[in-house]
Protein backbone atom coordinates (compact mmCIF):
# COMPACT_ATOMS: atom_id res chain seq x y z
CA UNK A 1 0.00 0.00 0.00
CA UNK A 2 1.15 3.77 -0.93
CA UNK A 3 2.17 5.43 2.69
CA UNK A 4 1.02 9.25 1.55
CA UNK A 5 3.56 11.14 3.39
CA UNK A 6 7.13 11.17 2.41
CA UNK A 7 10.07 12.70 4.23
CA UNK A 8 10.50 14.56 0.33
CA UNK A 9 7.47 16.92 0.91
CA UNK A 10 8.66 18.00 4.28
CA UNK A 11 12.22 19.40 3.23
CA UNK A 12 9.77 20.50 0.19
CA UNK A 13 7.21 22.47 3.13
CA UNK A 14 10.01 23.69 5.08
CA UNK A 15 11.85 24.95 1.55
CA UNK A 16 8.37 26.96 0.63
CA UNK A 17 7.66 28.78 4.19
CA UNK A 18 9.22 32.13 2.68
CA UNK A 19 7.59 32.33 -0.40
CA UNK A 20 4.37 31.41 1.73
CA UNK A 21 4.69 34.45 3.79
CA UNK A 22 5.16 36.66 0.64
CA UNK A 23 2.16 35.87 -0.73
CA UNK A 24 -0.37 35.59 1.90
CA UNK A 25 0.70 38.80 3.73
CA UNK A 26 -1.45 41.15 1.32
CA UNK A 27 -4.44 38.74 1.11
CA UNK A 28 -4.45 37.80 4.83
CA UNK A 29 -4.55 41.41 5.74
CA UNK A 30 -7.21 42.01 3.69
CA UNK A 31 -9.35 39.77 5.01
CA UNK A 32 -8.83 40.62 8.75
CA UNK A 33 -9.56 44.08 8.01
CA UNK A 34 -13.08 43.26 6.76
CA UNK A 35 -13.89 40.93 9.49
CA UNK A 36 -12.55 43.35 12.14
CA UNK A 37 -15.45 45.89 11.06
CA UNK A 38 -17.79 43.97 13.36
CA UNK A 39 -18.03 46.47 16.04
CA UNK A 40 -18.11 43.68 18.86
CA UNK A 41 -13.93 43.22 18.18
CA UNK A 42 -13.43 46.83 19.80
CA UNK A 43 -14.75 45.98 22.90
CA UNK A 44 -12.94 42.47 23.44
CA UNK A 45 -12.36 42.19 27.33
CA UNK A 46 -10.54 38.62 26.62
CA UNK A 47 -9.45 36.43 24.14
CA UNK A 48 -9.37 32.52 23.95
CA UNK A 49 -7.28 31.20 21.51
CA UNK A 50 -8.16 27.31 20.76
CA UNK A 51 -7.06 24.75 18.71
CA UNK A 52 -5.81 20.92 18.50
CA UNK A 53 -2.33 19.59 17.74
CA UNK A 54 -0.42 22.32 15.61
CA UNK A 55 -3.17 24.93 15.95
CA UNK A 56 -3.19 24.74 20.25
CA UNK A 57 0.90 25.09 19.84
CA UNK A 58 0.53 27.91 17.25
CA UNK A 59 -2.01 29.58 19.59
CA UNK A 60 0.56 29.40 22.89
CA UNK A 61 3.05 30.77 20.20
CA UNK A 62 0.23 33.74 19.62
CA UNK A 63 -0.33 34.64 23.57
CA UNK A 64 2.23 37.23 23.68
CA UNK A 65 1.56 39.55 20.34
CA UNK A 66 -2.64 39.70 21.45
CA UNK A 67 -1.71 40.82 24.81
CA UNK A 68 1.42 43.38 23.94
CA UNK A 69 -0.04 44.35 20.16
CA UNK A 70 -3.45 44.20 20.73
CA UNK A 71 -3.61 44.93 24.45
CA UNK A 72 -6.73 42.25 25.50
CA UNK A 73 -6.26 39.33 27.87
CA UNK A 74 -5.46 36.15 26.34
CA UNK A 75 -5.29 32.58 27.65
CA UNK A 76 -4.50 29.91 25.28
CA UNK A 77 -6.54 26.52 26.02
CA UNK A 78 -6.61 23.42 23.80
CA UNK A 79 -10.21 22.60 22.42
CA UNK A 80 -11.09 20.05 25.32
CA UNK A 81 -10.55 22.40 28.23
CA UNK A 82 -11.74 24.96 26.65
CA UNK A 83 -14.65 22.88 26.14
CA UNK A 84 -15.11 21.24 29.40
CA UNK A 85 -13.40 23.19 31.28
CA UNK A 86 -12.76 26.51 30.13
CA UNK A 87 -15.83 28.32 31.87
CA UNK A 88 -19.03 27.85 33.92
CA UNK A 89 -20.92 26.31 31.14
CA UNK A 90 -23.74 25.63 34.46
CA UNK A 91 -23.93 29.36 35.48
CA UNK A 92 -25.19 31.57 32.72
CA UNK A 93 -23.35 33.57 31.65
CA UNK A 94 -20.37 30.52 31.48
CA UNK A 95 -18.54 33.71 29.52
CA UNK A 96 -17.79 37.71 29.96
CA UNK A 97 -19.02 39.84 27.87
CA UNK A 98 -16.93 40.88 25.72
CA UNK A 99 -14.61 37.42 24.88
CA UNK A 100 -13.22 36.49 22.05
CA UNK A 101 -12.68 32.68 20.86
CA UNK A 102 -10.39 32.31 17.86
CA UNK A 103 -10.59 28.62 16.79
CA UNK A 104 -7.56 26.96 14.58
CA UNK A 105 -7.87 23.90 12.45
CA UNK A 106 -5.81 23.55 9.11
CA UNK A 107 -8.51 20.83 8.62
CA UNK A 108 -11.10 23.13 9.18
CA UNK A 109 -13.09 19.92 10.31
CA UNK A 110 -11.13 19.03 14.14
CA UNK A 111 -14.18 17.39 15.85
CA UNK A 112 -13.48 18.86 18.93
CA UNK A 113 -12.74 22.50 17.49
CA UNK A 114 -16.25 22.67 16.39
CA UNK A 115 -17.98 21.41 19.32
CA UNK A 116 -16.13 24.40 20.96
CA UNK A 117 -16.74 26.94 18.61
CA UNK A 118 -20.82 25.57 18.80
CA UNK A 119 -20.80 26.63 22.86
CA UNK A 120 -18.94 28.96 23.16
CA UNK A 121 -21.30 30.77 20.42
CA UNK A 122 -24.23 29.29 22.56
CA UNK A 123 -22.85 31.99 25.42
CA UNK A 124 -22.56 34.86 23.41
CA UNK A 125 -18.52 34.57 22.49
CA UNK A 126 -17.77 36.38 19.26
CA UNK A 127 -15.68 34.02 16.91
CA UNK A 128 -13.34 33.76 14.74
CA UNK A 129 -11.85 30.63 12.51
CA UNK A 130 -8.89 30.34 11.06
CA UNK A 131 -8.04 27.70 8.28
CA UNK A 132 -6.00 26.88 5.43
CA UNK A 133 -8.90 25.11 3.79
CA UNK A 134 -11.33 27.09 2.21
CA UNK A 135 -15.05 25.79 2.34
CA UNK A 136 -14.48 23.72 5.55
CA UNK A 137 -16.69 23.12 8.68
CA UNK A 138 -15.35 25.33 10.44
CA UNK A 139 -15.94 28.18 8.03
CA UNK A 140 -19.45 27.96 8.94
CA UNK A 141 -19.01 27.44 11.89
CA UNK A 142 -17.20 30.88 13.16
CA UNK A 143 -18.81 34.16 13.09
CA UNK A 144 -15.97 35.33 10.89
CA UNK A 145 -13.27 33.30 8.96
CA UNK A 146 -9.84 33.77 8.15
CA UNK A 147 -8.65 31.08 5.39
CA UNK A 148 -5.37 31.30 4.17
CA UNK A 149 -5.04 28.85 1.40
CA UNK A 150 -1.67 26.97 0.20
CA UNK A 151 -1.21 25.91 -3.35
CA UNK A 152 0.30 22.73 -4.02
CA UNK A 153 0.61 21.06 -0.42
CA UNK A 154 0.89 17.67 -0.30
CA UNK A 155 0.06 15.18 2.68
CA UNK A 156 2.65 16.07 5.55
CA UNK A 157 3.16 16.70 8.76
CA UNK A 158 2.26 20.59 9.28
CA UNK A 159 4.87 22.72 7.87
CA UNK A 160 3.45 25.48 6.12
CA UNK A 161 0.14 25.24 7.48
CA UNK A 162 1.82 25.99 11.35
CA UNK A 163 3.10 29.40 9.44
CA UNK A 164 -0.09 30.26 8.15
CA UNK A 165 -1.69 30.03 11.08
CA UNK A 166 1.10 31.85 13.24
CA UNK A 167 0.76 34.56 10.42
CA UNK A 168 -3.53 34.35 10.72
CA UNK A 169 -3.35 35.46 14.27
CA UNK A 170 -0.02 37.64 14.37
CA UNK A 171 -2.46 39.97 11.34
CA UNK A 172 -5.79 39.56 14.16
CA UNK A 173 -3.42 40.74 16.68
CA UNK A 174 -2.13 43.82 14.86
CA UNK A 175 -5.66 44.90 13.11
CA UNK A 176 -7.08 44.18 16.57
CA UNK A 177 -4.78 46.84 17.98
CA UNK A 178 -4.90 49.26 16.20
CA UNK A 179 -8.87 49.06 16.28
CA UNK A 180 -8.96 49.26 19.76
CA UNK A 181 -6.41 52.41 18.80
CA UNK A 182 -3.83 50.69 20.67
CA UNK A 183 -1.15 52.01 17.60
CA UNK A 184 -2.31 54.34 14.91
CA UNK A 185 -2.72 53.14 11.34
CA UNK A 186 0.84 53.78 10.14
CA UNK A 187 2.14 51.50 13.09
CA UNK A 188 -0.05 48.79 12.05
CA UNK A 189 1.07 49.11 8.55
CA UNK A 190 4.56 49.16 9.82
CA UNK A 191 4.13 46.03 12.18
CA UNK A 192 2.60 44.30 8.40
CA UNK A 193 6.51 45.14 7.23
CA UNK A 194 8.21 43.74 9.51
CA UNK A 195 6.29 40.61 9.16
CA UNK A 196 7.02 40.42 5.22
CA UNK A 197 10.40 41.33 5.80
CA UNK A 198 10.69 38.49 8.16
CA UNK A 199 10.32 36.09 4.91
CA UNK A 200 14.55 37.35 3.98
CA UNK A 201 15.18 35.96 7.56
CA UNK A 202 13.11 32.54 7.36
CA UNK A 203 14.84 32.28 3.47
CA UNK A 204 18.08 32.51 5.46
CA UNK A 205 17.15 29.99 8.37
CA UNK A 206 15.91 27.58 6.04
CA UNK A 207 18.99 27.64 4.22
CA UNK A 208 21.18 27.22 6.90
CA UNK A 209 18.95 24.73 9.04
CA UNK A 210 18.28 22.25 6.68
CA UNK A 211 22.26 21.48 6.25
CA UNK A 212 22.91 21.49 10.05
CA UNK A 213 19.49 19.38 10.78
CA UNK A 214 21.00 16.76 8.38
CA UNK A 215 24.35 17.27 10.67
CA UNK A 216 22.74 17.00 13.84
CA UNK A 217 20.93 13.94 12.76
CA UNK A 218 23.57 12.04 12.68
CA UNK A 219 24.32 12.36 16.20
CA UNK A 220 21.04 12.35 18.34
CA UNK A 221 18.53 10.01 16.08
CA UNK A 222 19.05 7.32 18.05
CA UNK A 223 18.22 9.13 21.30
CA UNK A 224 15.27 7.23 22.61
CA UNK A 225 13.92 10.76 23.80
CA UNK A 226 14.12 14.66 23.34
CA UNK A 227 13.41 17.59 25.03
CA UNK A 228 12.21 21.14 23.28
CA UNK A 229 12.22 24.19 26.26
CA UNK A 230 11.18 27.75 25.51
CA UNK A 231 9.49 29.98 27.48
CA UNK A 232 6.95 32.58 26.31
CA UNK A 233 6.03 32.60 22.52
CA UNK A 234 9.48 30.06 22.47
CA UNK A 235 6.85 27.54 24.84
CA UNK A 236 4.48 27.09 21.79
CA UNK A 237 7.42 26.85 19.37
CA UNK A 238 9.19 24.00 21.73
CA UNK A 239 5.64 22.24 21.45
CA UNK A 240 5.69 22.23 18.19
CA UNK A 241 9.07 21.41 17.33
CA UNK A 242 8.97 18.25 19.58
CA UNK A 243 5.48 17.38 17.74
CA UNK A 244 7.42 17.15 14.46
CA UNK A 245 9.90 14.69 15.73
CA UNK A 246 7.06 12.65 17.01
CA UNK A 247 4.58 12.92 13.95
CA UNK A 248 7.60 12.40 11.89
CA UNK A 249 10.17 9.54 13.61
CA UNK A 250 7.86 8.62 15.84
CA UNK A 251 11.00 9.35 18.64
CA UNK A 252 9.42 10.55 22.08
CA UNK A 253 9.65 14.28 22.30
CA UNK A 254 8.15 16.57 24.57
CA UNK A 255 7.86 20.05 25.15
CA UNK A 256 8.08 22.21 28.00
CA UNK A 257 8.94 25.62 29.66
CA UNK A 258 12.07 26.80 30.78
CA UNK A 259 11.39 26.76 33.92
CA UNK A 260 9.81 23.92 34.52
CA UNK A 261 12.40 21.86 33.22
CA UNK A 262 14.09 22.67 36.04
CA UNK A 263 11.98 21.94 38.59
CA UNK A 264 11.12 18.27 36.86
CA UNK A 265 12.51 16.95 33.72
CA UNK A 266 15.85 17.58 34.63
CA UNK A 267 16.01 14.64 36.67
CA UNK A 268 15.13 12.58 33.70
CA UNK A 269 17.67 9.96 32.26
CA UNK A 270 19.30 9.39 30.17
CA UNK A 271 21.63 11.53 31.16
CA UNK A 272 22.93 12.65 27.43
CA UNK A 273 19.26 13.38 26.33
CA UNK A 274 19.33 15.54 23.25
CA UNK A 275 17.88 19.39 24.74
CA UNK A 276 16.68 21.85 22.83
CA UNK A 277 16.51 25.21 24.21
CA UNK A 278 14.74 27.91 21.60
CA UNK A 279 16.66 31.24 22.67
CA UNK A 280 15.17 34.47 20.93
CA UNK A 281 16.19 37.65 21.78
CA UNK A 282 13.37 39.05 24.86
CA UNK A 283 11.98 38.64 27.89
CA UNK A 284 13.06 34.98 28.66
CA UNK A 285 16.61 35.03 27.04
CA UNK A 286 18.51 35.37 30.15
CA UNK A 287 16.60 32.48 31.68
CA UNK A 288 17.31 30.42 28.77
CA UNK A 289 21.14 30.37 29.08
CA UNK A 290 20.58 29.65 32.47
CA UNK A 291 18.79 27.04 31.87
CA UNK A 292 21.46 26.00 28.88
CA UNK A 293 24.14 26.19 31.19
CA UNK A 294 22.69 23.86 34.12
CA UNK A 295 21.88 20.96 31.45
CA UNK A 296 25.54 21.06 30.36
CA UNK A 297 26.27 20.40 33.78
CA UNK A 298 24.04 17.61 33.96
CA UNK A 299 25.79 15.96 30.90
CA UNK A 300 22.61 16.68 28.40
CA UNK A 301 23.45 17.07 24.73
CA UNK A 302 22.39 20.71 24.37
CA UNK A 303 21.31 22.27 21.56
CA UNK A 304 20.87 26.17 21.54
CA UNK A 305 17.85 27.50 18.66
CA UNK A 306 19.55 31.35 18.72
CA UNK A 307 20.29 34.21 16.98
CA UNK A 308 23.80 33.99 14.70
CA UNK A 309 24.86 36.64 16.40
CA UNK A 310 24.04 35.12 19.77
CA UNK A 311 28.16 34.11 20.49
CA UNK A 312 27.71 33.83 24.29
CA UNK A 313 25.05 31.21 23.37
CA UNK A 314 26.60 29.77 20.81
CA UNK A 315 29.87 28.80 23.05
CA UNK A 316 27.81 27.31 25.70
CA UNK A 317 26.12 24.97 23.83
CA UNK A 318 27.07 21.68 21.67
CA UNK A 319 25.49 22.62 19.20
CA UNK A 320 23.61 25.51 17.39
CA UNK A 321 20.89 26.04 15.18
CA UNK A 322 21.62 29.81 13.96
CA UNK A 323 18.60 31.92 13.19
CA UNK A 324 19.57 34.25 10.99
CA UNK A 325 17.53 37.98 11.32
CA UNK A 326 16.03 39.69 13.92
CA UNK A 327 12.43 40.57 14.78
CA UNK A 328 10.35 41.58 17.56
CA UNK A 329 9.49 39.11 20.13
CA UNK A 330 6.25 38.57 19.33
CA UNK A 331 6.90 37.33 15.92
CA UNK A 332 9.78 35.35 17.08
CA UNK A 333 7.51 31.83 16.11
CA UNK A 334 7.85 33.23 12.44
CA UNK A 335 11.79 32.05 12.50
CA UNK A 336 12.36 30.00 15.61
CA UNK A 337 10.40 27.12 14.35
CA UNK A 338 11.69 26.87 11.25
CA UNK A 339 14.00 24.03 11.90
CA UNK A 340 11.60 21.80 13.38
CA UNK A 341 10.87 20.43 9.97
CA UNK A 342 14.20 19.54 8.78
CA UNK A 343 15.40 18.56 12.18
CA UNK A 344 12.35 15.73 12.00
CA UNK A 345 12.74 14.81 8.22
CA UNK A 346 16.50 13.88 9.05
CA UNK A 347 15.60 11.95 12.24
CA UNK A 348 13.07 9.64 10.74
CA UNK A 349 15.35 9.46 7.03
CA UNK A 350 18.34 8.36 9.46
CA UNK A 351 16.02 5.89 11.48
CA UNK A 352 14.33 4.60 7.92
CA UNK A 353 10.99 5.77 9.06
CA UNK A 354 8.18 7.84 7.22
CA UNK A 355 5.83 10.58 8.86
CA UNK A 356 2.94 8.44 10.73
CA UNK A 357 4.12 5.10 10.30
CA UNK A 358 1.78 3.00 12.95
CA UNK A 359 3.99 -0.35 12.30
CA UNK A 360 7.45 0.57 12.87
CA UNK A 361 10.24 -2.13 13.79
CA UNK A 362 11.40 -1.82 17.53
Amino acid sequence: MHHPYTLEEMLAQGDALAADLRALIGPTAEQVEMLLDDARWVTASGIYPTGDGDSFHASLASELAFESLADVPCEPLSALRLLRYGAAWDRPPALPRGTVVIATSASGRTERVLQTLERVREHGALTLAITTTPGSAITRAADHALVLPLTGAKPSPGIRTYQASLLGMALTAIGLGHRRDRHSAAEAEQLRSELLAAAGSIEATAAVARERCEQLAVRIAHAPVMIMLGSGPGYGTANYAAAKVVEAAGVFAAGQDLEEWEHVEALARPRDMPTFVIAPPGRSHDRAHAVLDRARSFGRTVIAVADAADDELAKAADEVLPVHGEVREEFSPLLYHVFAGYLACFVARRLGRLPFETNRQA
